[in-house]
């Protein structure tokens, strides 16, 4: 809390100039309001740990798994959103480290995809789903990846349905902006293998990215980080070129230790990346997918649920095989 208290002062005495600036409406770096990531200590790893204490993978899944930093994923299975998100910021707060929360309930969700599809009944209904989503957050820091997938699943959908989600994302990021002042929100931009830089600046624009702290990469796929960063830094000099702008990206790094090799839904002897930190080639690099948590019923995951923990997968993947 000692380092809140500093950046609070800090930025007291800093506000006639950040006024004179025009900051937007997340200047606030909750990176620095905390004192570190914060730990989930519900994650589908820490309760299979706990769960098979005489396992002989459980040491090796709790030394590199159950305790590295993870993003929490909100849907409809999370009850009443508001309090959900409140209770797991609240409980970052109170051990001053910044929560990961992933908003993954959008209308249409993977309407194209399918192994994933599902989310709000309706726009209307995402759009006060959304609402309590960041007003239980409200001034606590936090980080969120803003509904993976939703940019990159254009494929099989109209225009109206295309025309309807952006309304959606932007809506969204209207939300945080008013009641998360000190939630960092990237908009997710799918991943090197998806769109194009051009047509990723696009669709990023479109939906509202002024509005974001910047967007995400690589959500529950494989790719190396750099060739993420790679493609981060296109879409950028897209975004520039087109729109006069450039932001800050993110990379999803639980997975991509071996890079990716052409599968997308629990392909074999993929490995572990670079634990959640600030830096390393783009702005942060976060573990968003939690390494084990199947992709759905494909792959080394055959007969599993996407979500579902999954011990092999998650003990062969600390070692790459």
């Amino acid at each position: 809390m000692r380092r809140r208290l500093r950046a609070l002062v800090t930025a007291f005495f800093a506000l006639p100039l950040a006024l004179a600036a025009a900051p937007s409406a997340h200047a606030a770096d909750p990176t620095t309001m905390t004192s570190g990531f914060y730990v989930d200590p519900d994650s589908s790893a820490k309760r299979w740990v706990a769960a098979n204490p005489g396992d002989g993978r459980a040491s090796a899944i709790n030394a590199s798994l159950a305790n590295t930093p993870a993003a929490r994923w909100f849907g409809s299975w999370s009850g009443a959103i508001g309090t959900a998100t409140g209770a797991y910021a609240g409980a970052a707060d109170s051990r001053d480290k910044l929560p990961i929360l992933v908003a993954y309930n959008i209308y249409n969700r993977d309407y194209c995809g399918g192994h994933s599809a599902g989310g709000a009944s309706s726009a209307s209904a995402y759009a006060n789903w959304i609402g309590q989503f960041a007003g239980g957050i409200a001034n606590r820091p936090a980080v969120v990846l803003l509904e993976p997938d939703s940019l990159g699943d254009y494929g099989c959908m109209t225009q109206a349905q295309i025309t309807e989600r952006r309304g959606m994302l932007s809506g969204a990021l209207t939300q945080f902006n008013r009641q998360a002042p000190n939630t960092w929100v990237y908009l997710d931009a799918g991943n090197p293998g998806w769109a194009g830089a051009a047509t990723m600046a696009q669709r990023l624009n479109d939906a509202g990215l002024r509005q974001a702290h910047g967007f995400s990469l690589n959500i529950s796929n494989y790719f190396t980080t750099a060739e993420n960063t790679a493609y981060g830094n296109a879409v950028n000099r897209e975004l520039s070129a087109r729109y006069g702008y450039t932001k800050p990206f993110v990379v999803d790094s639980s997975r991509n230790g071996n890079g990716a090799n052409g599968q997308w839904c629990n392909p074999a002897g993929r490995r572990i990346g670079t634990p959640t930190q600030t830096g390393g080639g783009a702005e942060m690099l976060l573990w968003i997918k939690t390494p084990g948590e199947s992709d759905g019923n494909c792959g080394v995951g055959a007969g599993s649920s996407a979500g579902q923990f999954l011990p092999e997968v998650a003990y062969k993947m600390i070692y790459g095989y």
